[in-house]
């Protein structure tokens, strides 16, 4: 009698802490705002899996995080719908950090941020997409080592630091925008090198904004500089494309209003916000696609480094990227997530050969590209 009811209180408190522990797949208490995002996304929640491991920080990163209250992050231009998306779910699992997010552009965000720090200031806890500019930060010894964060070891090698001073947030794919009412796909080009065969790109129907460092640089370090000299002085001066002077995302408005057939760099982020917003364009692109990780940075020194590691290390966690890509349609760099469903163009990369970027090899070749495409661009189309 009394072996039965000990096994059956046994076999009740095996019950109960099944039913309060997380099953497989899922992560316990999620914020409303992941759920949301879920949701929105058509995400399931199994997708999540092992986030709970992600985000266990040391102890003590939480207690002085409260003491910290506040965290500063310096990004790319992102409108205020955006920073809420992003944003919610992190605030919803640390309510004790206020969080301020200042969008801008690399010369206040990279350069500015830097005086500061050589100065003596610390104007922010966070920086993301630093740049070029990120050896000048380390030659500032500016940089914390973020070798200590748990998701570090869920971000592939190619985005991140060997010494830990950067950690990518997103992955950016520079390719084609074009119109697809007046661009059929089988002119669209399998390899650059396809461009020269189709006489279509000539007459000015082609577009390319002077951003060489976005493009000519990842076809140097992917066909090397006696490949990419070539192809790039007969692209122009065979084919006179416009070179452009407006930024990348007002480029792809004109192609939608179809001040050209087609125009790159594009990233696929604003094309697909041109695409959700009804314009008739799309986005290609020709092999090797070029492409560059989003780092991100921690200033050493910093007021709220126990927030910012915390941001930061919630940042590549998988809710962290799901989060960036519901709010800014960034794909993810989490080696768990580089799937179909986080790409607004899957079809434009999928199998294809990509170039990604990589910080030193752009310090030394970005110099002699930029020489080249200055004496290039006055043979080509006439700049605009």
């Amino acid at each position: 009698m009394f072996k039965k009811i000990g096994a059956l209180i046994t076999f009740c408190a095996a019950l109960l802490v099944w039913i309060a522990a997380p099953q497989a797949g899922f992560s316990a208490a999620l914020p409303k705002a992941t759920t949301e995002i879920l949701k929105n996304l058509k995400l399931d929640p199994k997708i999540l899996a092992g986030l709970d491991k992600e985000l266990e920080v040391p102890k003590d990163w939480i207690e002085k995080s409260k003491k910290e209250g506040k965290l500063i992050v310096r990004s790319t231009p992102i409108t205020p719908a955006e920073i809420k998306t992003l944003y919610a779910p992190f605030n919803e699992r640390y309510p004790f950090i206020a969080t301020e997010n200042f969008g801008s552009d690399q010369e206040d965000r990279s350069v500015k941020t830097l005086v500061a720090y050589r100065s003596g200031r610390v104007i922010a806890d966070v920086v993301t997409s630093v740049g070029g500019f990120i050896h000048e930060y380390k030659k500032a010894n500016a940089l914390e080592d973020l070798r200590s964060l748990p998701g570090w070891k869920n971000v592939p090698e190619r985005a991140k630091d060997p010494q830990g001073f950067w950690v990518a947030n997103a992955i950016h794919y520079w390719c084609m925008t074009y119109n697809t009412k007046r661009v059929r796909k089988e002119d669209l080009p399998r390899k650059w090198e396809d461009f020269l065969s189709n006489p279509r790109w000539k007459g000015g129907n082609l577009a390319i904004g002077n951003r060489p460092q976005l493009w000519v640089v990842h076809l140097w370090a992917a066909k090397g500089e006696r490949w990419t000299r070539d192809f790039v002085t007969r692209l122009m001066t065979e084919f006179k494309p416009q070179v452009r002077k407006e930024g990348m995302g007002a480029l792809v408005g004109l192609a939608a209003a179809g001040e050209f057939d087609a125009v790159f760099p594009s990233n696929a982020r604003r094309v697909y916000q041109s695409v959700l917003s009804g314009a008739p364009v799309s986005f290609h692109c020709p092999e090797p696609a070029p492409a560059d990780v989003e780092d991100t940075i921690v200033l050493r020194g910093s007021p709220n480094a126990h927030a910012a590691k915390l941001f930061v290390n919630w940042l590549v966690s998988k809710e962290g990227q799901i989060a960036d890509y519901a709010a800014k349609f960034y794909t993810p760099v989490h080696k768990d997530l580089e799937v179909k469903d986080f790409s607004p163009f899957p079809d434009a990369v999928a199998g294809k050969e990509t170039s990604f970027g990589d910080p030193a090899f752009e310090q030394e070749v970005t110099p002699k590209v930029y020489e080249f495409w200055n004496s290039l661009t006055q043979l080509g189309g006439r700049a605009r």
